[in-house]
Formats: structure tokens, sequence, C-alpha cells
């Protein structure tokens, strides 16, 4: 008894003379947030005491004070940052999909520094709706007779699934039955929105018969969804828009194409790009309603879009789930001049399709200079051509020629050369090829290459 008394007393004290949270708050950083050097200095006398009670030893002041300032880091780490996108992949989702040019951050620091329109009427004075503003652009660039923003194309299916079809049957080919991206499923967004799914056909090859067959009194909408985010080939067959919007008018029911990425034309310095169904197209073969993103081959902020026949959008606009997926003023703005832009004729300059665009040969001039700058302190680097991917659910399969400069070390791993890459500020996010790390030029702004001069040092 007078032992384990003995032991407990020993573990009381040694717990007592941990340093007071005050102390270590006091000890970090002072341009780190009083309430923030407060939390962490607590977490790390919390885990201080564990460890003891766990059979550790006891830390010292300074170790405690050096695992608070780490959690400060972690902290920091964790918070929306700018990073260096090295991958290659132009629509990089983990990384917020496509960066903004100058003209959409100035449309939005406009509307955002200052009262706007968003809901009003110049012209009447009177309460107006904050769609109107995109409508117009939206359909004089797509020839759709009316428009609809909200926050991304998923939302987009939702709500036009759930304003048009709730209650009844929404027939699908299997063959296009996807997963979106994070686990999303078009067959749950189905249900999501109250409709009922019908599945035709087969994994590979779907008949107009199969559509033909499928449609009862019940039957509510034909979709079609463009499988964008990965290919199909060999033992194939699909039916064609135009053919699905033909059987939708005969039959009375609604057509509605999904497309996705949101292609409005490819560049003829893109003809990787030219395989991807453009908006246009799909309204001209028929459609009446066609959903597609605002960030990814658009190359706008993120958004979904609905556009179509005018009255279904007005039937669409009134569904109560529009309140809860609608966009900021801040996305409408960008969205506004990213639509302009493609009216203008001026489209090349968004940075999408300025990555997109360059040319190899000015790529490659980048990653010779890159790699001569790199070389050296045990850092080896080489200039190499490579390849570059859309990503974000676009053009699966398709490869940008590209140069990047291949990197290794003579005293770390290509694992702990990536991760002192992340560790940076701001990160570089590469990718491991065999036993090098790549940094693909084409989605590094040639300002960035200053940057990637530093990494010499690591």
């Amino acid at each position: 008894m007078t032992g384990a008394a003995g032991g407990s007393s020993d573990l009381s004290r040694r717990l007592r003379e941990l340093p007071a949270v005050d102390r270590v708050a006091g000890a970090l950083n002072g341009t780190v947030p009083h309430r923030t050097r407060t939390g962490v200095a607590r977490r790390a006398i919390d885990e201080a005491r564990e460890q003891i009670r766990g059979g550790g030893t006891d830390p010292s002041f300074d170790e405690v004070v050096a695992r608070a300032e780490e959690l400060v880091h972690a902290r920091d780490r964790s918070l929306l940052q700018p990073v260096i996108n090295a991958t290659g992949v132009l629509i990089h989702t983990n990384l917020g999909r496509v960066p903004l040019g100058p003209r959409q951050l100035d449309a939005v620091k406009a509307i955002a520094e200052s009262y706007s329109n968003l809901e009003y009427e110049l012209d009447s004075g009177r309460r107006g709706d904050r769609y109107t503003h995109a409508r117009a652009l939206v359909a004089s660039l797509t020839g759709a007779e009316s428009a609809l923003i909200v926050n991304n194309n998923a939302a987009a299916v939702l709500v036009v699934l759930a304003a048009l079809s709730s209650g009844h049957e929404v027939i699908v080919s299997r063959g296009e039955l996807i997963e979106i991206g994070g686990e999303f499923r078009v067959p749950e967004v189905i249900s999501a929105s109250g409709a009922r799914l019908v599945e035709i056909g087969t994994t590979n090859r779907t008949h107009l018969a199969d559509y033909e067959r499928a449609i009862t009194p019940d039957t509510a909408t034909i979709l079609k969804v463009h499988p964008s985010n990965y290919r199909l080939v060999g033992f194939t067959a699909t039916v064609e828009a135009r053919e699905l919007a033909r059987l939708a008018r005969a039959r009375k029911v609604t057509f509605v194409h999904d497309l996705g990425s949101g292609l409005v034309e490819a560049p003829p310095e893109a003809p990787w790009a030219a395989v991807e169904p453009p908006i246009t197209a799909a309204i001209e073969e028929g459609a009446d309603v066609v959903t597609f993103s605002g960030d990814k081959l658009l190359g706008g902020p993120q958004a979904g879009v609905v556009a179509g026949r005018r009255s279904l959008l007005d039937k669409i606009s009134k569904h109560p789930l529009v309140r809860a997926v609608r966009v900021d003023k801040m996305t409408l703005a960008a969205l506004e001049v990213t639509l302009a832009m493609y009216l203008e004729g001026t489209a090349d300059q968004l940075p999408l399709w300025q990555m997109a665009t360059v040319p190899l040969g000015e790529l490659e001039a980048r990653a010779r200079d890159l790699a001569t700058r790199l070389s050296g302190s045990g850092m080896r680097a080489e200039a190499v051509r490579c390849h570059s991917v859309t990503g974000g659910g676009s053009l699966p399969g398709a490869e940008i020629d590209s140069w990047g400069v291949a990197l290794s070390h003579a005293d770390r791993s290509t694992a702990e050369l990536e991760r002192a890459l992340r560790f940076r500020t701001p990160p570089v996010i590469a990718r491991i090829e065999g036993d090098r790390l790549v940094l693909d030029l084409r989605t590094v702004t040639p300002p960035q290459d200053q940057i990637l001069c530093e990494l010499r040092h690591l």
C-alpha cells in the first residue's frame, strides 16, 4: 500500500512540475495570435501529461515549447494557402481546379469590396433576380433560351431532376451511371432528387430500342450523362444525343444532357480537347436541358450551369433546392467575366487555356534553364520530355506533350525530396516517376520558375 501511495505521489509531483500554459504560450512567436498560442500550449502540455502517465520520460520545458511550435506550423499548413502546381494536371481538383486570371480576379474584387446590384434592378428600382446578369451571357454563348447558376454540376443535375422528375422515372444507360469523384455517384444523385432510376442496356452497349422499351406513362426524363472521367473502348454502342432528343419529343418526355466538363470550343492549339462534346452542340442537338461545370474546361470559378428551354428553366428556378445550392456574388462576378471573354473571343487569355496551349519549345527552354540553375549542392536536375493531363474528370486518356525537370538528390530519397518540397513556403506539389521527382512546367507559371530555383538549397 505504501509503495502504491508513493508511486501515486511521485506521479502527481511530476505532473505538477509541467510548465503552466501561460509560460509555454509566452515562449512562442509573438506574431501568432494569443488565442492560438494558448490553445497549442495547452495541447502540448496535455500531450506531455499523457506521455508521463503512459510511463514515458518527463519532457523538458524546451521540448514542450518545441511541440507547441510544431502544432502552430501544422495549423498553418492546414489553412488554405497558395501552392505551386508542378504535377502537370491542368484541372487539379485537390489543388482547387483551375486558377483565375486578372480579369476574373478584378471582377471579384470590384464586387466583393462594394455593394452591388446582385438582386436589384437598376432600371426599375425594384428587387431583382441574382441570375439575370449571367443568364443573358449563357444564352448568348450557348444558344439556350435561359439559364440558372448553382454551386457545382452535381447540384445542377440534382436540382434539375428534383424539379422535373421527382416521384417519376428517369431513364439512364448503365454505361453512364458513373461516379463523379469523392464517391458521389449518378444513381445516388438521382435518388436524392426523389426520382426513380430506370437502368437500361448493358455496361458497354445501349441501343435506341432500349430507351424506347423503357418509356412508360410514369417516365419523366431521359438522362444522358457524358462519361467525361473515363473511356470505354472495344465492343461498345451508345445512342447519339440527337436521336434521344427526337425520341423524347415524340414520347413527350424531357431530355436532359449532363455534359460535365463545359467545353465551349477546342482551341486549334489543343486538338486533344476536340473529342469533348461542346455545349453549343448539345443545345443544337435538341437537349431540353444541358448541365455543365464552370470550373473545368470552361476555365472559370466553381459553379454548375443549367441551360435550356425557358419554360423548364422557369420551373427549375422556382424549386426550393435552388435556394440551398445558389452561388454568391463573387462566383457570379468571376463567371460573368469568363463567359464574356468567350463572347469577346479572348478566352485564350484564361489561365487554363494559356497553360494548355503554351508552345512546347517554350517549355523546353524553361526546363533546360531551370535544370542548369538547380544542379549542384547534392541536387541533380535534368530537363526531360513528359506528358501533362487535363484532370478534373475531363478528357480521360488525353496526354499533352510537355517538358519538365527531373530531380534527384545525393543525400535524400525521392520520397524525402517530395516531402521537403511540400513543406516549403509556398509548397511545391510535384509527381514521382520511378526514382525521380518531376516538375512538369506546363502547370507552372514563368514567374514561379524563380521560386523553383530556390529548391537547390534543400
